[in-house]
């Protein structure tokens, strides 16, 4: 069992919090509680495991009142939370594990409540899944230079070691800023190979031309003169 299923061992009902955004196993994500129903929420996981659900909604598309039943989302552990004096709150959390909300549960709160079941990749052949993990690796740390040549520093782009692929696939995706139309399938798919394709495809696309500006980014500060040829 992993460390992220020991966690939510015993849960199955899960205070539910409804926001327009994507929230990934091992991404972190400050939140800022100021209805007093969230803020009821907050003491009341304090008392549990310190765990609440993240679920993508955008009531603006959508003629729903709250997220369908069978969406994906990702409990999220409370971190640190520094409380206001007028009651509002700043909430850092994590992203934990992935579930699918099979129900709402009729509770006696003033927040939605889910019944739902956990659950993390499939295992998967390691002769394909390394490779491919170590070539989005390749790709990542070539983008992550690139953003260091344009701008001083990594940016966003934080130092991720080789690890389990699942995580490693979800770190390389909390990393970019993708719409909720991109992010949401990574989230769903039960396939770390699929993720690491499409992160592939992705990266490949974007690489050529990130490097492509850092070189004629430090060309410019070096008032145009350079050793090198640049096909533009």
């Amino acid at each position: 069992m992993s460390d992220a299923s020991e966690k939510v061992l015993g849960i199955k009902h899960l205070p539910l919090f409804p926001l327009s955004l994507v929230l990934l196993p091992n991404e972190l994500l400050p939140l800022h509680i100021f209805e007093p129903r969230y803020q009821q929420m907050l003491k009341d996981v304090a008392l549990n495991k310190n765990m609440f659900g993240i679920m993508l909604f955008e009531p603006s598309e959508s003629f729903i009142e709250k997220p369908a039943i069978g969406a994906i989302g990702c409990a999220a552990e409370v971190r640190e939370v520094q409380q206001l004096p007028d009651g509002r709150s700043n909430v850092l959390t994590i992203g934990v594990i992935r579930y699918r909300l099979i129900d709402y549960v009729d509770a006696d709160e003033p927040y939605l409540v889910g019944d739902v079941e956990f659950f993390e990749d499939e295992p998967e052949d390691k002769t394909v899944l390394e490779p491919l993990a170590e070539e989005v690796f390749v790709l990542f740390e070539r983008i992550a230079r690139a953003a260091h040549k344009l701008s001083g520093q990594r940016g966003t782009f934080p130092e991720i070691p080789h690890i389990e692929a699942e995580q490693f696939s979800f770190l390389v995706t909390a990393a970019f800023n993708f719409e909720n139309e991109l992010k949401y399938p990574l989230l769903e798919t039960r396939s770390t190979i699929e993720r690491l394709e499409k992160l592939y495809e992705i990266l490949q696309g974007t690489v050529g031309k990130m490097e492509e500006s850092a070189e004629i980014h430090k060309v410019a500060q070096t008032n145009g003169h350079s050793k090198k040829k640049i096909d533009l």
